[in-house]
């Protein structure tokens, strides 16, 4: 278990049960930018893809994702998504069509060993306690040795993500504009 905060005992695990499925769609729903108001959306960010437990269920059977724990409740993750969950998620689906075109430092996307990570978020009473970073370097060291690179995409309109992922390590290859949104591509390099 590691010790975030001195007066509060976060652990950064792999999802092993399916409560843990249900609160992490929990988590989402709420956080969701058709839910949370203006401010909030400016101030702390908001999230784009609805998650529910079943979907989060067929991607977990293909590689299980990082979540942050506190008192037996999900309070942070970060969903894995490898090319193998477009077969259940539709839009992982146009994401993995859209940057099969793109090319990082020379080289078709393709060519690199990698996987996406699908969506990130900390509970609001748990953020700024250094979770998103946690999250992120435990994505490293479950997966670093299968993957060159982590890929994502983040809304230009949400800078609180936006900064959060450049100050990870994360680079933005490429913007586009899809059917949702304006869309900052970004690579995390672990070679």
């Amino acid at each position: 278990m590691e010790n975030i905060n001195s007066h509060k005992m976060y652990s950064i695990e792999l999802v092993s049960t399916p409560v843990q499925l249900q609160q992490i769609a929990k988590l989402s729903s709420v956080n969701l930018r058709s839910v949370v108001n203006e401010e909030t959306k400016l101030d702390q960010g908001f999230l784009t893809w609805e998650y529910t437990p079943e979907l989060l269920e067929a991607m977990h059977a293909f590689a299980p994702s990082i979540i942050a724990m506190y008192k037996n409740e999900v309070v942070g993750y970060a969903l894995v998504a490898t090319h193998a969950m477009s077969e259940v998620h539709k839009e992982m689906k146009v994401m993995l069509d859209n940057l099969s075109a793109l090319s990082y430092l020379g080289r078709p996307i393709n060519d690199y060993r990698y996987y996406m990570m699908g969506q990130i978020c900390i509970a609001k009473e748990h953020r700024g306690k250094g979770l998103f970073e946690k999250l992120y370097q435990h994505h490293r060291s479950s997966y670093g040795r299968q993957y060159d690179i982590l890929l994502t995409e983040v809304s230009t309109s949400n800078h609180r993500s936006m900064r959060a992922h450049e100050k990870a390590g994360f680079k933005t290859i490429h913007t586009y504009h899809d059917h949702m949104d304006e869309w900052n591509v970004v690579v995390w390099d672990w070679r």
